[in-house]
């Protein structure tokens, strides 16, 4: 079952009365073109023109749609108009019915009917040359050419400038989506690294304040109360400078890295200030301090480091911590031991966030990093917990602290929640 053609486009409709209308005008007028000689009478009264005018009108209504009917009624109505005394309008309109073929039909088409109208020009010239032996054969030859080889060209030069206008616009609506993509990816690295100074700033300050606190609270004992404020006054007070240094990197104009950073060479300062705490950090080995680490290693052991005390001093059960940070040519390894066991009296509860974002640190850098317990004995016996991050030395790893993407969030290892 052949199914009808779709509605006409309402600008082939105009094309298609504009086309009909002027060819009856013409043969109103009684202008002719007579490209042969004649079989049929060709005065007004008969009217043979207009069949071929009509026929033509008709094939513009499909020229958008159904474009290979279009022209081959077109051709079909061209050639009948050869044998009347012939419309302008019929050759103009089929004109614009090779064009559309070219623009509106399938790209085989596209491709082979300017070469076929081509060969059709040349073909018709050499052969009316070698029938007729005069020179005027070279304008019908042209005539013919502008007739079919020069519509074709037109809509295959029109239709190759939509394909590239259209591959153009594709292309930068990729790149404008590549460019979206990046920009999210960038504000969610961006949000991570964020995450992860702002909790390594105040996890440790707030999980002291919040077990002296308590302990001052269930302890009927006033020296303790008193050493307990002193321990929550000093991390109120430093954590909120921390916090005040980075408000102010948040707000300057130019903070690509936080300028708050601590290196390596204030970890003395933070076992100090864990041993302040209550924290027994009985042996610190820090790095040796030449040749300088790079900055992102240098961050990253410092914060990894942090967390580990912040989360001994919230989980670990009493007894020594050691901080250790051994240095070699490929790779600076961090490792931080504490009790493992029940820890009596005041808990912070924790949410793992912070082996998350110490995972995160070392994996940026390209490195490892793992934590659970060991078997090593201490004194009074059991077992202990080791927080072990190996960050490399060479060109900042895999990356720097704060770029690329942020890695998956492994899982935890060992049974104590950080």
């Amino acid at each position: 079952m052949v199914r009808p053609p779709p509605r006409p486009h309402r600008h082939d409709v105009l094309i298609a009365l504009s086309g009909l209308l002027g060819g009856l005008l013409l043969w109103a007028l009684g202008l002719h073109t007579r490209m042969a000689a004649p079989s049929v009478p060709a005065d007004n009264d008969a009217g043979w023109v207009l069949l071929p005018l009509a026929a033509t009108a008709g094939a513009e209504l499909l020229r958008r749609t159904w474009t290979g009917w279009a022209l081959t009624v077109g051709t079909v109505a061209l050639v009948a108009d050869q044998f009347t005394a012939g419309s302008l309008a019929t050759v103009i309109m089929y004109t614009d019915l090779v064009y559309a073929a070219v623009l509106y039909g399938p790209p085989v088409r596209a491709r082979r009917l300017p070469a076929a109208t081509g060969l059709v020009t040349v073909a018709v010239t050499l052969a009316l040359l070698a029938w007729f032996r005069q020179p005027q054969a070279l304008l019908v030859g042209l005539v013919v050419g502008v007739i079919s080889f020069g519509p074709a060209t037109t809509g295959a030069m029109l239709r190759n400038h939509r394909e590239a206008t259209a591959a153009a616009r594709l292309r930068a609506e990729q790149t404008a989506l590549l460019a979206e993509m990046d920009r999210v990816q960038a504000v969610n690295d961006e949000r991570a690294r964020m995450a992860r100074e702002l909790h390594d700033l105040v996890a440790g300050h707030l999980s002291a304040i919040a077990i002296h606190s308590t302990a001052a609270l269930s302890l009927d004992d006033e020296a303790t109360s008193l050493r307990a404020l002193g321990v929550i006054r000093q991390n109120s007070v430093e954590g909120l400078a921390e916090m005040r240094r980075l408000i102010e990197v948040l707000r300057a104009e130019d903070a690509g890295t936080l300028s708050v950073a601590p290196t390596p060479e204030g970890l003395g300062a933070l076992v100090e200030q864990a041993r302040a705490n209550g924290l027994d950090v009985r042996r610190f080995a820090p790095p040796p301090a030449e040749p300088p680490l790079p900055a992102p290693v240098g961050l990253a052991a410092y914060r990894i480091a942090q967390e580990s005390l912040t989360n001994a001093l919230k989980h670990g059960a009493p007894g020594p911590v050691d901080v250790v940070l051994c240095r070699t040519d490929a790779a600076l390894t961090v490792r931080v031991l504490s009790p493992l066991g029940a820890k009596a009296g005041p808990r912070v509860p924790g949410s793992g966030a912070g082996l998350v974002g110490m995972r995160e640190r070392a994996e940026l850098l390209g490195g490892s990093f793992s934590a659970g317990p060991v078997g090593e004995a201490r004194p009074g016996g059991g077992r202990r917990w080791e927080v072990r991050a190996v960050l490399p030395l060479g060109e900042a790893g895999s990356g720097s602290e704060g770029t690329g993407p942020v890695p998956g969030h492994g899982g935890q290892s060992g049974t104590r929640e950080r």
